[in-house]
């Protein structure tokens, strides 16, 4: 886990393959980034690294 700034704990989003195959069908319909994000619960920052392949 990470450390906030302000010392409280965070939890770190776990990609497991079958999320990656999810965001990439989605990328694929056309959805934007960060209507993807939201509706898994990961930063957009995520999303943009699956679709260009640095993740």
């Amino acid at each position: 886990m990470m450390m906030a700034i302000d010392g409280r704990r965070r939890s770190r989003a776990k990609l497991t393959p079958e999320i990656i195959a999810e965001i990439r069908r989605r990328l694929m319909l056309g959805e934007y980034q960060h209507d993807i994000a939201a509706d898994l619960g990961v930063n957009q920052g995520r999303i943009s690294e699956v679709n260009t392949g640095k993740r």
